[in-house]
């Protein structure tokens, strides 16, 4: 039995429009050695051929849009090596949280605090919260105490981006780091 072929679907779609593509007319024409300016599609392609480059449309939403000759292969290898340097020096800044009782201890908040400052020396924002557990949701106030007091201890190493706010059986401050 014969198996039947699949169509070919072609190459993945280019982001850009290239030379015949470009359907705009007059264009913002930009590039090395190239005359800048607003000149016709014709004219543009002639030039970019007669460079032994491409006409590549850069931004479509301009008015008139922009066109650049340039090889496309090396203006997209750029445009990912670009991209990929912009990712590589995106800070991440991730949340540690540091979770209380309505009734926690002074002692065990002082334990928590050194674990929030050394969480703030390294840059990390710490969300901490207090967990209201079946009846004790009428102790709010004392949750709330707790928190602006934790935060209070904390205001050398850390400014306040959140005041006590309730998310369910949750009360939460958002500290991060000066």
């Amino acid at each position: 039995m014969k198996r039947k072929k699949r169509p070919f679907r072609g190459r993945v779609r280019d982001p850009h429009k290239i030379n015949q593509y470009i359907v705009a007319d007059p264009i913002r024409l930009v590039g090395d050695n190239v005359e800048q300016g607003i000149i016709d599609l014709d004219s543009a392609l002639a030039i970019a051929k007669e460079l032994e480059l491409d006409l590549v449309e850069i931004s479509p939403k301009a008015k008139p849009p922009v066109c650049k000759v340039v090889d496309y292969r090396k203006f997209l290898y750029e445009q990912k090596k670009k991209a990929k340097e912009l990712k590589a020096t995106q800070a991440k800044v991730d949340i540690k949280e540091i979770r209380f009782g309505p009734n926690t201890d002074e002692h065990d908040v002082n334990f928590k605090l050194k674990h929030a400052e050394k969480f703030l020396a390294d840059g990390h924002k710490v969300r901490a919260y207090v967990f209201f557990r079946g009846r004790t949701i009428v102790f709010k106030e004392r949750g709330e105490l707790l928190l602006l007091q934790f935060a209070e201890k904390l205001a050398e190493v850390a400014k306040l981006e959140q005041l006590p706010k309730m998310e369910g059986k949750k009360m939460i401050i958002v500290l991060a780091p000066k």
